[in-house]
């Protein structure tokens, strides 16, 4: 068996970074831009390529040119449809053979979804053997934001597939994940590369262990603001309380391995704490062990991502007693950092964090701004908050229930359409709906509101966002919003709702009624 492709990234070891032929694989990429430009560093590094495209057209994804490459590019376009994934065995059995070159399939990941599962593996088994008979490389390039439902899929395909692999982006560089990846005889699974890009290409970064302290003779340190103790004195002769986190900052900035606990006693001060874990755990490394605990606060859901990307070990909770605290200390003893932390604060700062709105939006402007968040790749696909609708009961008007509607945190967002409610409740798990909607509303939302539909899934998000916008006229998508003068009426909406549910006394004018 001879090795004939290579994917052609730079400065990674031959095995990982060779197609075996014939030969099956697969790499996903959650952003469209990251796939392209793999897609042509590949092609860049071919003397015979076929490219398939089921996506956009194929012409498209070779722009800009590759810098090198095949001088004649045969180029295949597919319907984006259940039926063209069906066909695509016998496309191949009729049109390719072992001269075809490497090919190249470039798709969609929502194309995927319109397999079921079965008929996944199906699909998968019947190209393996056609690829194995006609002697040809397949290298599929899938995209988009629903990527981790198929990513889980493609674990079990360990016997048909020769190579899986993942392309993230990391704000700062890319993280390659390895799956596995067979080429002649040799396997290697598991492997994670950081790559940076240049001139189009990515090229692995030369990094050595970010900060490894030549000494770990602090390991056994602790160094804590005093109120994180609950007033109790230093426990040992390896504890040195401070009397605030800036004085464990300046502390911590001589540590090699010590555990470090900053004490958050209110939420505007997590942008600061943020800061100053960012800058010891780039500065200081990975063994260092960086505790948070609160301290009669609730850190947001966003927040606690924001300072575990920024190197946060661990957060402990307000509810936790100090037993427990400790615990966690003992717990996270010998642990290394594994995870990447982007040398932009700012940047990372403004991926992370809520969306800097918040309130009564009108239509064009909702969708925009909940498409630029399901867009944001630092998210977790499928976690990213909720969308709901909420219909009123029919005693009051949706532009009545607008009054009583006051979004507090940035990121949760309100629009009006077709006489319902939407809601988008950024970094809003399914199970903290009923206690951000009784935040929102100044009513019990229960009487306010007839029934309501959430979604929370990325592309269940999306579809719901493009369907608004389809049934609504551009006139109404753009219009400022203006909600009604509750004035006029001279009621105000709980009024209206109690007055609704409370029988009213009717008298019969009966000398009326004898004519």
């Amino acid at each position: 068996m001879k090795n004939l492709y290579a994917l052609g990234l730079q400065q990674v070891q031959q095995e990982l970074t060779t197609l075996q032929n014939p030969g099956f694989y697969w790499i996903t990429s959650q952003r469209q831009e990251d796939a392209r430009l793999l897609l042509r560093q590949v092609v860049s590094h071919q003397q015979v390529a076929t490219l398939v495209s089921a996506d956009e057209k194929p012409q498209s994804l070779l722009t800009p040119d590759p810098a090198s490459g095949p001088v004649r590019i045969p180029l295949f376009s597919l319907p984006a449809n259940k039926a063209g994934l069906q066909r695509l065995e016998s496309d191949f059995a009729r049109i390719l053979n072992s001269r075809s070159g490497l090919v190249l399939f470039y798709s969609n990941a929502a194309l995927w979804s319109k397999l079921s599962p079965d008929e996944l593996t199906d699909w998968v088994k019947r190209m393996r053997r056609l690829l194995i008979k006609k002697q040809i490389t397949l290298l599929l390039i899938t995209s988009g934001t629903s990527i981790l439902h198929l990513r889980n899929h493609l674990q079990r395909y360990f016997r048909q597939l020769d190579g899986v692999a993942h392309l993230e982006f990391q704000q700062d560089s890319w993280q390659y994940r390895i799956n596995w990846w067979y080429s002649a005889d040799k396997l290697l699974a598991d492997r994670a590369i950081r790559f940076s890009c240049k001139d189009n290409q990515f090229i692995a970064a030369n990094e050595a262990e970010q900060n490894t302290p030549l000494s770990l003779n602090d390991e056994n340190q602790f160094l804590a603001q005093e109120a994180v103790l609950e007033g109790a004195p230093p426990l040992s002769s390896q504890w040195q309380l401070f009397s605030d986190n800036e004085g464990v900052f300046s502390r911590a900035q001589q540590a090699n391995a010590a555990t470090v606990i900053f004490n958050l006693a209110h939420n505007q001060d997590i942008n600061t704490l943020a800061g100053m874990v960012h800058s010891l755990r780039r500065s200081r490394g990975n063994a260092l062990k960086i505790v948070v605990r609160e301290i009669s606060t609730s850190l947001r859901y966003s927040d606690e991502r924001l300072l575990l990307a920024c190197g946060v070990t661990a957060i402990v909770p307000t509810a936790a007693s100090l037993s427990r605290f400790l615990t966690t200390l003992e717990g996270i003893q010998g642990q290394q950092f594994t995870r990447h932390v982007p040398s932009n604060l700012a940047g990372l700062m403004q991926a992370l964090q809520p969306l800097q709105q918040k309130g009564l939006l009108p239509l064009e402007n909702f969708c925009a701004a909940v498409q630029q968040l399901m867009s944001n790749t630092l998210l977790p696909e499928n976690d990213k908050g909720l969308m709901v609708a909420l219909r009123p009961v029919p005693q009051l008007k949706p532009e009545q229930i607008l009054t009583l509607c006051k979004p507090r945190r940035f990121g949760d967002l309100v629009t009006l359409v077709n006489e319902r409610i939407y809601l988008f409740l950024s970094s809003c798990r399914f199970n903290d709906l009923d206690i951000a909607l009784k935040s929102i509303f100044s009513l019990p939302h229960d009487e306010l509101f007839s029934n309501r539909v959430v979604w929370f899934e990325d592309n269940q998000i999306l579809s719901e966002v493009h369907k608004i916008r389809q049934l609504t006229p551009v006139a109404q998508r753009e219009a400022p919003m203006v909600t009604m003068q509750v004035a006029q009426t001279h009621q105000t909406p709980d009024e209206t709702l109690r007055r609704a549910q409370t029988p009213q006394p009717i008298t019969l004018n009966v000398d009326g009624d004898r004519r």
